[in-house]
């Protein structure tokens, strides 16, 4: 198979810290994505985790290391995972620099470790569509295929459209 996936953390793979009542990431720095992969009864051989970054605390530099990493992959099909907040800024960074690569940038409004995720739906999506699509930059979420360019939160609505 030639599919990647590339984690950066995000919503998806937060939990709920019962001492601080915060949503943060697992102090192991582990992804739920296995987890995610296995209810789906999915087999992605390769997973990579990148960074355990909430998206609104993500810079330039840190964009430039997701860049290097898609670079430098093996695979040309790769679904990045990343936090909903500033996943049109990735997506457009990363827009015109990936060569013939097809990434689909994915995540959650709704952490896994809760339940009632749209985690499994919105990677799903998006491994379908890294498969399929050609050369580019996109994201799915809510059922939807976005190019980058097009690729907007709708914070009032909490959707993607």
């Amino acid at each position: 198979m030639n599919l990647l996936i590339l984690i950066t953390g995000g919503t998806l793979d937060k939990v709920h810290d019962t001492a601080t009542e915060a949503l943060g990431f697992r102090k192991s720095r582990k992804s739920h994505m296995g987890e995610l992969l296995k209810v789906g009864r999915s087999h992605i051989p390769r997973q990579e985790v990148i960074m355990m970054k909430d998206s609104l605390d993500m810079s330039d530099k840190d964009r430039a290391v997701i860049l290097d990493s898609i670079l430098t992959a093996p695979e040309r099909h790769i679904v990045l995972t990343h936090g909903t907040g500033t996943m049109e800024q990735t997506a457009q960074y990363l827009d015109g620099r990936t060569g013939d690569k097809t990434v689909v940038l994915s995540g959650a409004m709704r952490p896994f470790s809760l339940g009632k995720s749209d985690a499994g739906f919105n990677i799903g999506g998006a491994m379908i569509a890294a498969q399929t699509l050609p050369a580019g930059i996109y994201g799915v979420m809510n059922g939807k295929v976005f190019a980058a360019k097009d690729l907007h939160k709708d914070t009032k609505r909490g959707r993607f459209d």
